[in-house]
């Protein structure tokens, strides 16, 4: 995690480590660096020390052991057992460092099932796009080609080097803690917790937008719902029954969206396959540098090839997530980018371009003139059903993340409880507040500020990564990115290139809402310890994680 400049940091061999190293991570200190004394004391200790079931405290050195050693007055090792959970000050965590990382072991409360590869392509296809509603944009602000060229650059640029980061990370630290836990093993508890905050954050604007979308798509048909207390019912009605599906666990939040990613994505292909005999080639090379609108392009492009961080958070829910989370995450990137490119050639190439038509909503318009009235609805049906997939995605990837900080100490330990689905009670209910709470908000203001907010967690993930390439880099990776320190360092200039020039690109407006949400991290994270530290709430470190040591 990150800073705490006046400790030391914990030995190397406290990290998880490559197998051939494992002897010399292992072997046992040499006297000489004890002391005859410190060796004796080991000794007789040895000989005395009282079983765990005896609930007898050890007071041993943090040289005896590569076990954890929790808390200066109160220190002693903790074994195994899943049910047990050591309390922790929130400012230890910037000492933590894993001794070993492998699969999570199961907690005895989480009864819920792991999570298999289709499933979790599904969900980060979810958290990433949905379907190609929303690309319409690109169009009308660039014009047929840039759009094109767009979805297939832009995702080399960003979204592979997100994904190659996010499965690197997220098999390094197969938890639910996700990129905080990144953060804060690099940088620290303190930045930790600003990734948890503006992230969480982000992603609860951004789920606000789905209830408003759905009911945006059956206004035609059901004008009641274009307003007023109808609309707001509604949305109320529709979050209820959405947060219902979170509450009763991810692998049916999975297994729907399967379902719901198949129905979305059909009538695409239908629709590319009826156009072809009406394609005009030369319509996707339309191009006028002139007149293009960079703001919103960059901002369409940005808000619909990231996020392919958020599953992370969702880690320790997956079934062997060191070989499924890389998998899922290669699969995901090719149905994103086909299922944007290739809707997009179609639509482009089978009618005359009119780039003022082209807005949120058009496709639907655009099937009606290529297939008729029948793929129009279908379409429609499509866009309102994968709105519904986003918000269960990112409500999971939400409230697991509340969980994951929870296991780690960063929140009061109430927000780790789970139900008896094995779902974050309290991450759900906290979520689904947030969303009621920003749903206020206009489309646009809602891109433009959660893509601020996320820019500045994406910067602190980069970061992350490189310095424990850097600090670390014998340490085990179940994934590991072939390329070198050099690479990966070259390998993140290009995406923060892009982040810099969302930023630039934000207006004034979105910079102030912004910086003030970054404001409120800054301020709770102090307040929250100062609330740990008078003990007015309970903060505890799960013991069902890997195995952390803390140096005195």
């Amino acid at each position: 995690m990150k800073r705490d400049g006046a400790e030391k940091e914990a030995p190397i061999s406290a990290l998880p480590v490559d197998p051939k190293p494992e002897k010399a991570a292992t072997a046992a200190p040499p006297a000489t660096e004890l002391g005859e004394k410190e060796v004796q004391a080991q000794s007789a200790a040895a000989a005395t020390a009282p079983s765990h079931s005896d609930g007898a405290k050890e007071e041993l050195s943090s040289a005896e052991t590569e076990l954890p050693i929790v808390g200066d007055s109160d220190r002693q090792k903790f074994g195994t057992s899943p049910a047990r959970q050591v309390s922790v000050a929130m400012g230890e965590l910037n000492r933590a460092e894993y001794v070993s990382v492998g699969e999570s072991p199961s907690s005895p409360v989480n009864n819920a099932k792991k999570v298999s590869v289709l499933p979790l392509v599904f969900l980060i296809f979810y958290e990433v796009s949905g379907g190609p509603f929303g690309v319409e944009d690109s169009v009308g602000a660039a014009g047929p080609l840039l759009a094109l060229l767009g979805f297939l650059v832009f995702p080399l640029i960003w979204s592979i080097p997100e994904a190659l980061v996010t499965a690197e990370m997220g098999t390094m630290f197969p938890e639910n803690g996700g990129y905080v836990v990144w953060v804060s093993s690099a940088l620290g508890p303190f930045w930790g917790f600003q990734q948890g905050w503006m992230k969480w954050l982000s992603g609860v604007i951004d789920n606000a937008l789905y209830p408003v979308l759905f009911l945006d798509y059956l206004k035609s048909e059901i004008p009641a719902l274009g307003g007023g207390l109808p609309k707001v019912a509604a949305a109320l009605a529709l979050t209820v029954v959405l947060t219902y599906m979170n509450y009763r666990g991810l692998t049916i939040v999975g297994w729907v969206a399967v379902i719901l990613g198949v129905f979305s994505i059909l009538p695409f292909a239908v629709m590319g396959l009826i156009s072809i005999p009406k394609l005009r080639p030369s319509r996707w090379l339309v191009v006028n540098l002139k007149d293009v609108d960079w703001n919103l392009y960059w901002n369409t492009l940005f808000w619909n090839l990231n996020y392919w961080d958020s599953i992370s958070t969702l880690a320790g829910e997956v079934e062997n997530p060191n070989k499924t989370l890389p998998k899922a995450l290669f699969y995901a990137l090719i149905l994103v980018v086909l299922g944007y490119f290739f809707p997009l050639l179609s639509g482009t190439g089978a009618i005359p371009l009119n780039r003022d038509l082209w807005t949120d909503g058009y496709f639907s318009d655009v099937a009606k003139i290529i297939g008729g009235a029948w793929l129009s609805w279908w379409i429609t049906g499509a866009a309102a059903i994968s709105n519904m997939g986003m918000f269960v995605a990112e409500m999971s990837s939400d409230s697991f993340q509340l969980l994951g900080m929870a296991e780690r100490g960063m929140l009061p330990e109430f927000f780790g409880k789970r139900s008896r689905h094995g779902t974050p009670l309290i991450g759900i209910l906290f979520s689904a507040s947030g969303v009621v709470l920003l749903s206020w908000l206009s489309f646009q203001e809602i891109i433009a500020v959660e893509n601020f907010l996320y820019c500045f967690g994406m910067i602190l993930e980069f970061l992350a990564f490189i310095m424990l390439r850097i600090k670390h880099p014998a340490a085990s990776r179940p994934f590991k990115i072939p390329v070198g320190t050099v690479g990966s360092i070259l390998m993140c200039i290009p995406p923060t290139i892009l982040i810099c020039v969302v930023l630039a690109l934000s207006v004034v407006k979105v910079m102030i809402v912004s910086l003030a949400a970054v404001a409120v991290g800054l301020l709770l994270h102090p307040g929250l310890r100062y609330v740990e530290k008078k003990r007015w709430l309970k903060f505890s470190v799960s013991a069902d994680l890997p195995d952390l040591h803390f140096a005195n």
